[in-house]
């Protein structure tokens, strides 16, 4: 078998960049010669786990990443890995029980998904938050002086941001009748959103890395290439549809109430994301707050307008 980069969460929104993007340095790359990357899905029969299987390089096996131990990574020889945890209740719990995993395995490298960077901090009303600040501050701790990390602080994800944008004008398209264009940003305030393709790359240019030294213990903030308004997200659909847009609903968390009673055991929890894009609201998460390294080594590229444009042509 071969040293291994795991890539947990692979099929999810940024997973798919990093399984793709490893693959293409494997072949690139001379301190990657002879690695292979792991790719784990809870489905082989995911339509995502099923492109991998034609990547060179890559493995897709069948497993729930929660359950991953010290035994299995040893087992397929992971040197490194890439984690995107999901956001439910226990992400605390099952995402730091995969990091100590790792270290018990001598794991020597992890990069991990975060959240909006204004957001990680241990007063966070929005609960996901303060489990990220919580696992960063697990890591940094002399226990954890054995495994190098990085995580990543990526803002809003373009797709979430403009899914409603998208809806409308295929849905006018259809009808020739328009629903309330509910965005999640105010009218006047840029925000940096990213697309997740976008950090994934960033995310496998970092795994490739042959030191990982300078990375460890960092927390690196993403933002897309160009900050956007409501007001300019407003324009965009007028151009696609052809004329006004008659009703906008600014700030509008509305779909949280739904994701919220999905899960009633826990819909107090979720409901704190309502407050989740204050920070941005109040301007914290523009273009210029990206880290310098995230610019020097692989610029986001996708631009609001060419995200939007493709999620329109989505059938």
């Amino acid at each position: 078998m071969a040293p291994t980069i795991l890539v947990a969460g692979a099929t999810g929104n940024t997973g798919r960049s990093v399984v793709e993007t490893l693959s293409k340095l494997l072949g690139s790359s001379d301190f990657l010669s002879g690695y292979r990357v792991l790719a784990i899905t809870r489905s082989l029969n995911n339509p995502t786990a099923q492109s991998f299987t034609k990547l060179p390089g890559v493995q897709v096996v069948e497993k729930n990443w929660v359950e991953i131990s010290a035994d299995w990574l040893r087992e397929h020889e992971v040197v490194r890995a890439f984690i995107a945890s999901h956001n439910e209740p226990s992400q605390f719990a099952e995402e730091t029980t995969f990091h100590v995993a790792a270290l018990e395995a001598g794991v020597k490298y992890v990069v991990r998904i975060s959240t909006t960077s204004p957001n990680v901090r241990p007063d966070a009303v929005t609960y996901y938050a303060r489990a990220h600040w919580a696992i960063e501050a697990l890591l940094s701790t002399p226990e954890f002086e054995g495994l190098h990390w990085t995580s990543l602080r990526p803002n809003i994800f373009s797709q979430l941001f403009l899914n409603s944008s998208a809806e409308l004008i295929k849905q006018y398209r259809k009808t020739g009748e328009q629903s309330t264009l509910r965005l999640l940003g105010p009218v006047d305030v840029p925000i940096g959103i990213i697309d997740p393709d976008d950090v994934g790359f960033f995310a496998a240019q970092l795994l490739a890395q042959k030191d990982t030294a300078p990375h460890n213990n960092a927390k690196y903030i993403l933002n897309g290439p160009e900050d956007v308004t409501g007001a300019q997200i407003v324009k965009m659909v007028e151009e696609y549809v052809g004329t006004k847009v008659e009703n906008v609903s600014y700030k509008d968390m509305s779909f949280i109430e739904a994701w919220a009673a999905a899960s009633p055991g826990s819909a107090h929890l979720k409901l704190s994301v309502k407050h989740a894009l204050k920070t941005s609201w109040a301007g914290l998460c523009s273009t210029s707050t990206t880290s310098k390294e995230v610019l020097e080594i692989a610029p986001p590229k996708r631009t609001p307008a060419q995200v939007l444009k493709s999620l329109v042509e989505q059938s």
